[in-house]
């Protein structure tokens, strides 16, 4: 029975300087890594499925360990480039390119989970909200994460959005929750961009009244050639993956403040 991955025409796999795969970042046997990027080869293209089906269930090790062993280092990088849907992290910095951070197996799973539904516009368990689901998408990656819901962020099951408790659902009050909760966030403002990593949390106040208005996954930390650095992220209302926090609070909404919930791996 052959196996297909699903076509992803917003998520193309772009390899820019200080930028890896998540492949490169991934926990991995030390005998499945090879020196250096290797290319792509046709043959591994059921590693990749079968390695993206495991990285999904959260299995991120495995996935990867599943890639080399059925297509060597390059079918590896494929498998995680298919898990992570294009996700692009970024190299450690360091004046000789240092090697890249690892991505946690948890934060594959919710890095994966995300790029399979930032299109959804419905769910049975989760339900969707038409004009403000970005707290309920953002909930259910970590959810995949591995979160857990308590007394205070927890869903109820079926379609009705509404159900949900507050925190799992407005993105003021998941900022309040989060800061009741600091041993599961941290909170950042948009100054300390060097301190936000791939998984966290982004909240924008688009009017700067002190409330918040939107709640995105981080997808992307891209250090600059002059020293910025950018950031991407996916969410619901309106559906987006890898869109740039500049271009959220310079174009889309001019004067915007974004901040960062830094999760501990």
């Amino acid at each position: 029975m052959s196996t297909q991955l699903p076509h992803q025409p917003d998520s193309p796999d772009l390899r820019e300087p200080g930028r890896t795969t998540l492949a490169e970042r991934l926990p991995a046997d030390p005998a499945d890594q090879a020196p250096g990027p290797a290319p792509r080869r046709a043959g591994a293209v059921l590693a990749v499925a079968a390695a993206a089906t495991l990285a999904a269930a959260g299995l991120a090790t495995g996935a990867l360990a599943l890639g080399a062993a059925l297509g060597g280092q390059d079918a590896t990088t494929g498998a995680s480039d298919a898990v992570a849907g294009g996700t692009r992290t970024t190299a450690s910095d360091g004046a000789s390119g240092a090697a890249a951070d690892v991505v946690s197996a948890p934060v594959a799973a919710q890095l994966a989970w995300a790029q399979a539904h930032w299109q959804d516009t419905d769910s049975a368990e989760f339900g969707y909200l038409e004009e403000s689901d970005c707290v309920n998408f953002a909930s259910q990656s970590l959810l995949a994460r591995g979160w857990t819901t308590d007394d205070e962020w927890w869903y109820e099951p079926g379609d009705d959005a509404y159900a949900h408790s507050e925190a799992w659902i407005s993105s003021t009050a998941f900022r309040d929750y989060l800061e009741a909760h600091p041993e599961r966030a941290t909170a950042l403002t948009d100054d300390q961009r060097a301190q936000v990593k791939v998984g966290d949390i982004v909240q924008f106040d688009w009017d700067d009244s002190g409330d918040r208005d939107h709640t995105g996954i981080v997808t992307a930390v891209i250090p600059q050639p002059d020293g910025t650095i950018s950031i991407e992220y996916a969410g619901h209302t309106d559906a987006t993956w890898d869109r740039t926090v500049d271009q959220a609070i310079h174009e889309i909404h001019p004067g915007g403040v974004a901040t960062y919930w830094s999760i501990p791996e």
